[in-house]
């Protein structure tokens, strides 16, 4: 007898349908093959408990079980139900005829209770594409498949479930969500806002730019002038997500294992990631951990940033070879990672948020008495140069910042809100958005906002009159600025101009560009 059922494989964010291929024979041996793990192999011993504590005799046959594509590895407890399933089925426990039209993932636990499994999504945009009429898997992972049109989803507590259910004994209700209510329920939930930030004038508006435009920023300022502050506030002012960014988004929450513990925390309030992300790992963080990889790899913090913000506090204090691997990844927008036996790739288009001190004591360049800076030339020249001038080259805009004076701190008057700031960021990036449409519809490479736009786009939309040519000719001698730095006061121009509702981008645009660019100098090491 030859039995065949239905399960996924990851593939970096993506998933491929494994067939679960069942032979019985007479006999009393098991045999597993298909590149499985040591995870896949243990499911053996789960599922012949949990038949047994739900009443099945052991299996009565020698059964050979082979996972398809064999050249791909499955990994995780995730084919535990598929395989107990296909060893039922061979059993003559479950009929067969529903067993081709569903696929079925979830990991069993002693008792035949389903546990929550990682990669659902993905492999729910898999089951669709390969004609699946369904999925059945674990309650906990079934708000997050059913956010794929076109399937039916159905979310079981215990293995019983999923035979009565293939059986035909029990009827079970599919699981719906509406995905438009989740982003008008949670698009603009969040507690932090601008208003609660004083005074700050000019990095308030060097963020209203960059979020408008899309582009890294570096903020240097002394401890406790607000700049984890004003970071964590910046996705308040981003664009909200439509709704191809939040399945690309949540596919990458999904894959990493993070899509059931978020909605334990929210008592599964969100099927989706409805609000752009904003990642702020220490700075003890690996190579690995921030790029994404390992042994079997898995997305790192800049693919978790993806459509949002990552922000490093403490820029300097992060290993040098942690953030020279960022370089790539700024300019490509993806992160290619190769082993041995398979590459993946993972998205990686995010704003990078940087905040440093100016020098190790933090207090360099401030104007108070209290606290005089310590530091000799040599400890603040050495302590400038862990970030290295490449990477300074692709953060397009430089703030400083002030610590904030007692008179302006009693203020009880609010700033300005996210929700009014948030309204200019939208309609420059709707400019943008109708500025690019034509070049979006053959491009490979979309692009969505001005930080993304080619030299070809820069060419071509950042024109300058004689008067800001001459400027920014100025600048460049004088600064010693690079030709990346050229291409980049160029798109921070273009994207104040869009704030402005001005076509051309005019002399006062490029001066304050100019401005965001205080670091960016020859002497930079």
């Amino acid at each position: 007898m030859l039995i065949k059922c239905f399960g996924a494989a990851p593939q970096g964010i993506d998933a491929v349908i494994v067939t679960i291929e069942v032979h019985a024979v007479p006999g009393f041996e098991f045999t597993l093959v298909g590149l499985p793990d040591n995870a896949v192999k243990e499911s053996h011993e789960r599922i012949v408990a949990a038949l047994t504590v739900n009443g099945y005799n052991k299996p009565r046959h020698t059964l050979t079980i082979n996972m398809a594509p064999a050249d791909i590895k499955k990994e995780g407890a995730a084919y535990d139900l598929p395989l107990a399933i296909g060893m039922l089925t061979a059993e003559e426990e479950v009929k067969t005829a529903l067993l081709g039209q569903y696929l079925i993932m979830g990991e069993l636990s002693l008792d035949g209770t389903l546990q929550p499994i990682q990669a659902v999504l993905p492999m729910a945009l898999a089951a669709r594409k390969a004609g699946f009429k369904g999925m059945i898997l674990p309650e906990q992972n079934a708000r997050e498949a059913a956010v794929v049109k076109g399937l039916e989803v159905y979310g079981m507590t215990h293995l019983l479930d999923v035979v009565r259910f293939l059986n035909g004994t029990q009827t079970f209700q599919p699981t719906l969500v509406d995905t438009a209510a989740e982003f008008a329920a949670h698009a603009f939930t969040s507690d932090l806002d601008f208003s609660d930030v004083r005074g700050q004038e000019n990095v308030r508006r060097a963020m209203e730019v960059a979020a408008a435009g899309g582009h890294n920023m570096l903020m240097v300022g002394p401890p406790g002038a607000g700049k984890s502050m004003m970071a964590k506030r910046l996705p308040s002012i981003l664009p909200p997500l439509n709704l191809e960014e939040a399945l690309e988004t949540t596919k990458i929450y999904s894959v990493s294992g993070l899509m059931a513990r978020r909605k334990e925390s929210d008592g599964m309030s969100s099927a989706l990631i409805v609000q752009r992300p904003f990642r702020s790992p220490h700075h003890t963080v690996t190579d690995v951990a921030l790029v994404g990889g390992g042994t079997n790899p898995h997305p790192g913090e800049i693919s978790l940033a993806h459509h949002g913000v990552l922000f490093l506090d403490e820029l300097p204090e992060y290993k040098r070879s942690a953030l020279e691997v960022m370089r790539q990844p700024l300019e490509d927008r993806k992160i290619c990672v190769t082993r041995t036996k398979m590459s993946v790739e993972y998205p990686a288009s995010f704003m990078l948020v940087a905040a440093m001190n100016p020098c190790p004591c933090g207090h360099y360049g401030e104007n108070n008495p209290a606290h005089p800076c310590t530091c000799t030339p040599a400890q603040i020249h050495r302590y400038m140069s862990r970030i290295s001038g490449p990477l300074l080259d692709r953060i397009d805009i430089q703030c400083d910042i002030q610590a904030v004076p007692y008179s302006t701190l009693k203020d009880a008057q609010p700033g300005e809100s996210s929700a009014v700031m948030r309204e200019r960021v939208m309609r420059a990036r709707k400019i943008q958005e109708q500025r690019f449409a034509e070049y979006n519809q053959t491009a490979k490479s979309p692009v969505h906002c001005n930080a993304q736009m080619t030299p070809k786009l820069v060419r071509e939309y950042c024109l300058l009159d004689a008067q800001g040519d001459k400027l920014l000719s100025y600048a460049m001698d004088k600064m010693g600025l690079s030709a990346r730095a050229y291409d980049r006061i160029l798109k921070v121009a273009r994207t104040i101009a869009d704030l402005d509702n001005s076509t051309n981008i005019l002399v006062k645009h490029i001066s304050e560009a100019i401005s965001y660019r205080s670091l960016d100098r020859e002497d930079w090491i």
